[in-house]
Formats: structure tokens, sequence, C-alpha cells
């Protein structure tokens, strides 16, 4: 029992030790308030510049194939939209102005999208087509990926690997954990702190998705509408426990709840 006390205080400490406490965003409407730990040791500079390098070269390995689509009427409506987005994120954290922004189409069957540290957004094809999204639910998922990066949602996962890689190798070392034991507790690492963990961000990105469509003049309530398409096509799925993702209707229920505080929001923007 001592020395079980003793991994989750070196858990804490590992945590605390590398790592400084900031907010990354302003709350908004939807109150985003929660503390966030970051490694020292890796500056959100430092990251961008990282993902930037990364992302270019996805994009010139597209663009080889020729999957890289920037004249279609869904490659104008992206960039569209992506623009509206971006022109209110500077509201969650002034420095998104200064961003180096990047919105790119790719042609794939993809159901995906993703923004990266810094800014560069990557919207594929399959998720437009086979979903069949209005442009209304199209900016529920770009604002849902814009907000993971000005979040920095990324570094806050590396920070939080870091830790816990740290913390496992303390347990097996002061618990004597033979491979089988050690498996289970990777499972326990795993299920009880690294996925919740995930949860919680993919929750926060709704909020705050949620709120940048709306100032950006999209209707909130298309996230709804989107997240039954997603349901629908991703039947099968883990159950919630196992996923990083939300319950498709505990999400629903969370964007619901969230969506009467960004509705004004949403009204003055199409008056102005």
């Amino acid at each position: 029992m001592k020395k079980t006390v003793a991994v989750c205080a070196l858990g804490a400490a590992v945590l605390l030790a590398g790592c400084q406490s900031v907010n990354t965003t302003n709350g908004g409407a939807v109150g985003v308030e929660r503390k966030q730990y970051m490694l020292t040791m890796l500056s959100p500079q430092e990251l961008d510049q990282m993902y930037a390098q990364s992302y270019q070269q996805t994009l010139s390995e597209a663009s080889a194939k020729g999957e890289v689509d920037k004249t279609s009427a869904n490659a104008k409506r992206v960039q569209a939209i992506a623009n509206r987005l971006i022109a209110q994120a500077p509201f969650f954290r002034p420095d998104a102005a200064q961003w180096q922004w990047q919105v790119n189409l790719i042609k794939s069957p993809q159901i995906n999208a993703n923004c990266g540290p810094g800014g560069k957004i990557f919207v594929y094809s399959g998720l437009i087509d086979t979903l069949k999204l209005t442009d209304d639910e199209l900016a529920a998922v770009m604002g849902h990926e814009i907000a993971h990066a000005l979040r920095e949602h990324s570094r806050e996962a590396i920070s939080q690997a870091y830790a816990v890689g740290l913390t496992k190798q303390a347990a097996v070392a002061l618990l004597g954990l033979g491979e089988t034991t050690q498996q289970l507790t990777d499972g326990a690492f795993k299920y009880g702190m690294t996925l919740p963990n995930s949860r919680g961000n993919e929750n926060e990105a709704d909020l705050i998705g949620l709120e940048l469509s709306a100032r950006a003049g999209y209707n909130p309530s298309a996230a709804i509408s989107l997240w039954n398409k997603m349901t629908a096509a991703s039947e099968g799925a883990p159950p919630e426990f196992m996923s990083t993702h939300p319950a498709d209707e505990r999400r629903i229920a969370s964007l619901q709840a969230a969506i009467p505080k960004v509705m004004p929001l949403y009204q003055q923007s199409k008056k102005s």
C-alpha cells in the first residue's frame, strides 16, 4: 500500500516538476477555464515549427499524387469558412492573429479534418462528400479542429505522455512488477489517465469550436446535425471508455447544453 501511494505521489511530482501551469485561451461564453500543465522544455514556438515541417512534407506528398484540391467548389468553401473562423480565433488567444495559418483540402475518402499546432489545417474531401455537409456543419468541424490548436492540446498531450512514461518506469521499479502485471499497469494508465484526458480535450474543442462558429456567423445548432451524421457513419466504434472521443450521445448532450450560451453571438453576427 505504501509503495502504491509513493507511485501516485511520484506521478504528481513528475507532472509538476518539469511543467508550468497555463491557460492557453480565454474562457469565452462557453466557460472553458481549465488550467493546463505544459512541459517547460517544449515551447509553443518549437512545437509549431516541428509541426509546420511535418505539414509541408504531408502536403508535398499529397501534391505529388495530385490530391491537393485548390480549385473545386468545395476547396473554395473550405477556404471561405476557414477565413471567417480564423478571424475569430484572436478572441480566444490574441497571438493567433500572428499565426501562419494554412488551409488545404485533400482529395481522399477519409472522413476527417485536423488543425495542427500553429494553425495548419487539412480537410479531407470524404468528410464533405460522405456526410454531405452544409456550410454550418463544415464550420462546426473546422471550428472544433481549430479549437484543438488554440488550446495547444498537442503540447499538453506530449507533456502528459512524458510524465506518464516516467511514472510507469517508477511503478515498475517500486512495485517490482512482472511482465504480466506490467501489462495490466499499462492498461490502467491508458484507460485511467490518457484516454480520459483526451476525452476532456475533445469536449473543450467541441465547446470552443461551437463558439468560434457562432461568432463567425454559422448556426451553432448545426453541431447537432453534424454529430448525428457522424453517429450514423461510425457504427461499430469502440465504447467510450476505450476511445479518445466522448460517446456521441454525451457529446451531443454537452453541445445542446452550450448552444443557448452562444446563440446570442450568432444572432449578433448576422446583424453586423
